[in-house]
């Protein structure tokens, strides 16, 4: 089992360039697998870890319900925003500045087998960062994400998530709202969600958060909980 994950941080990145990437990535694991199988290679898989920061886009999972993008084409070229349905699970979300999205694109047969666990563990990650900050992230009955304030009129998501997994492979991820413009999120339902809010690091704590000490704890957490070794 190859514990080994290889990180990258792409900066800030076109959405479709990033997606495009990530399929690539994608595929050359399932490719070893499906070697393996027929040919009893015992070849290693790769893992992988990329962080990115996107232009204004939103993304429609494939499940997902076109009626929680309220804006038209229009007002996507007057706000500056793409959109794309994509591959992964879940409803609509928002990427782009200000925001931290992590790719995990993982053998989960190099850690376990279990896609719950899996986004229980991706979770754990932004609860325990959000405790480093004073702050309490809860999980919400049925609705992965990281929230504060579960179970009261004020519940505000901070965390999104959506995966793709074939073969044990997974690809998409989270979104993080460090110090992201949440007026973006007004021209959608988020995750199809239309009782909660949405927030961010920095309207909570009242002031701009440093970015890359955000990131540094994703990936001291990540390699802690997955008991992975990211290089």
């Amino acid at each position: 089992m190859n514990k080994q994950v290889q990180f990258k941080d792409l900066g800030r990145k076109d959405y479709k360039e990033t997606w495009d990437h990530q399929e690539q990535l994608f595929k050359d694991i399932i490719d070893v697998k499906i070697k393996n199988r027929r040919e009893d290679a015992g070849l290693e898989t790769d893992n992988h870890l990329l962080f990115v920061e996107h232009d204004h886009v939103y993304t429609l999972g494939k499940s997902g319900d076109l009626e929680n993008l309220l804006a038209n084409e229009s007002l996507l070229k007057n706000i500056g925003a793409t959109f794309y349905k994509i591959n992964r699970g879940g409803d609509i979300t928002y990427h782009g500045p200000g925001q931290i999205v992590g790719y995990p694109i993982l053998d989960l047969e190099n850690f376990f087998t279990d896609i719950h666990k899996y986004l229980r563990f991706l979770e754990e990650i932004f609860i325990k960062i959000l405790a480093d900050y004073g702050l309490k992230g809860e999980r919400s009955d049925g609705e992965t994400g990281v929230w504060l304030d579960v179970g009261t009129p004020f519940a505000r998501k901070i965390c999104a998530m959506g995966v793709r997994a074939s073969r044990w492979v997974t690809m998409h991820g989270f979104a993080f709202n460090v110090n992201a413009n949440l007026g973006y999120f007004d021209h959608i339902i988020p995750c199809g969600i239309e009782d909660k809010a949405v927030t961010s690091l920095a309207v909570e704590l009242k002031r701009p958060v440093d970015e890359n000490e955000v990131k540094e704890k994703i990936k001291m957490y990540f390699s802690e909980l997955f008991e992975a070794e990211l290089v």
